[in-house]
């Protein structure tokens, strides 16, 4: 009995410690799988944050995979129609036949390709991309003003004074002598054409005009070894003076086609032809002919700046001669910084026609001459610049550039390049831009005509207000 006693205490003091060590174990449990519970939302989270991160480097990858098309808007005046420059392909033309098709499908083979099912974003870069490539060249109110101050030279109303008749009347033609002018246009070696135009033109000038000529490019050839010799060559091949039949032929068939292009060498020397015929006594036309683009890494459109704004005070004129549209944007260009007209001349036939106008125009000074400097009655602005040609001209250029537009999509579609969806969507797109680019001629038409029951110099100044606020 007494023994028991003393144990039962011992026992009861076991109990409690023993119950309080499972306490501590449990609470050390709970700890543990409350740090387990912590560790484990973490290591969710992280997954979460690395799944994100996962899908926006996705979206950012599929981005680069598919960049934002470059679409640029079309046009929305007829100003900014006309600066655009000349398509590489703007006068592909093609017949229905599988061989006429093939070279159509290879020549613009490098066209956007579309996906099965293309956005109208995609088809609408297909459209800007297929236009560049066909682009004409197509002329604004701008050009209109150059034509009308040209073809009323020595119109009393003239303000300008390098559009003023004067007591000597000098015209200089800057002839392309390069090799390429060795080529044949219509039948024809493009220099004979150019030959034959040029004859055609002096014989019809008056006798107491001048006329000078001087070629470039015609010396040495056109390989790389003798570049720099053919860049260096530009001759007066007859100096400005009246026309003398036998002595100007002589000179003209001594002249071969072999060499580059040094248009800026041909413009600098016209500047030392024309130095001692001063604006002021004189009315001085140059007319450059080129067949392409200058390629003695010159600068030609500097070279006309210069020459334009020397006290010789030129005319300056351009004619592209069968020229492709790389050329046609250079020859523009110095056109432009001269405010000069350019002319494309497909053949011999429009090169004579383009100078017959030099021929009109010195008819018209020696006229005055004649009456001893005084006024002559002047025509209608309908006679100086013929508004039926013009417009004529720039309605075919639009029905040109929709017609080769709709084939090109047609076949594209027949050849599996497209689908007949989109093939409805670019040509409904290309109706509807051509449609306005008609409205804005036939616009341009009504005030051409209206214009002609004005004054010259009511009518040049009337449009060149309403170009001038266009174009802002």
């Amino acid at each position: 009995m007494t023994y028991t006693k003393r144990i039962f205490p011992i026992f009861i003091l076991f109990i409690l410690l023993l119950a309080a060590c499972s306490n501590d174990e449990e609470l050390e449990q709970v700890k543990s799988n409350t740090e387990d519970v912590s560790v484990s939302a973490d290591t969710e989270e992280v997954a979460d944050n690395t799944k994100e991160e996962e899908e926006e480097n996705k979206l950012s990858e599929s981005d680069e995979e598919e960049p934002k098309l470059d679409i640029e808007p079309l046009p929305s005046t007829y100003e900014e129609l006309a600066s655009r420059p000349v398509g590489e392909h703007h006068d592909f033309t093609f017949n229905l036949n599988d061989e006429d098709i093939q070279r159509m499908l290879d020549t613009f083979s490098d066209l956007p390709e579309l996906s099965e099912e293309p956005s109208n974003e995609e088809l609408d870069y297909y459209f800007q991309e297929l236009l560049k490539k066909v682009q004409q060249g197509y002329k604004g109110p701008e050009e209109a003003i150059k034509q009308l101050r040209f073809q009323s030279i020595g119109n009393p109303e003239q303000e300008n004074s390098r559009y003023q008749f004067k007591e000597n009347l000098n015209v200089e033609i800057l002839l392309d002598a390069s090799g390429s002018m060795a080529a044949e246009v219509n039948g024809d070696v493009k220099m004979d054409a150019a030959k034959e135009s040029i004859l055609q033109f002096v014989e019809s000038l008056p006798e107491t005009a001048n006329v000078g000529i001087r070629v470039y490019g015609h010396k040495g050839s056109g390989s790389e070894a003798d570049k720099q010799k053919s860049c260096s060559s530009s001759d007066i091949i007859y100096p400005i003076s009246a026309y003398e039949e036998s002595s100007f032929q002589s000179a003209l068939n001594e002249v071969t086609p072999s060499g580059w292009t040094p248009i800026e060498l041909a413009i600098t020397e016209a500047q030392k032809d024309l130095s001692e015929f001063n604006g002021a006594n004189n009315t001085n036309i140059v007319y450059l002919v080129s067949d392409g683009v200058s390629t003695c890494e010159d600068q030609p459109v500097e070279a006309a700046k210069q020459l334009y704004d020397s006290n010789i005070e030129p005319i300056v004129n351009v004619i592209g001669f069968d020229v492709d549209n790389e050329g046609q944007n250079q020859l523009r260009e110095i056109a432009d910084v001269t405010e000069g007209i350019y002319t494309y001349a497909a053949d011999g036939n429009e090169l004579s026609e383009e100078l017959a106008k030099v021929s009109d125009l010195a008819e018209t000074w020696e006229k005055w001459k004649e009456q001893g400097q005084q006024s002559l009655e002047y025509k209608n602005v309908n006679n100086k610049i013929d508004i039926f040609v013009y417009i004529t001209d720039e309605k075919s250029k639009t029905t040109k550039e929709k017609s080769i537009i709709y084939l090109i999509t047609s076949q594209m579609a027949q050849n599996g390049k497209m689908s007949n969806e989109a093939r409805d969507y670019l040509q409904q797109k290309n109706n509807e831009y051509h449609d306005w680019i008609r409205e804005e001629i036939d616009q341009f038409n009504e005030e051409l005509k209206a214009l002609n029951e004005k004054s010259y110099s009511e009518a040049l100044r009337t449009l060149e207000e309403k170009y001038q606020t266009n174009a802002q």
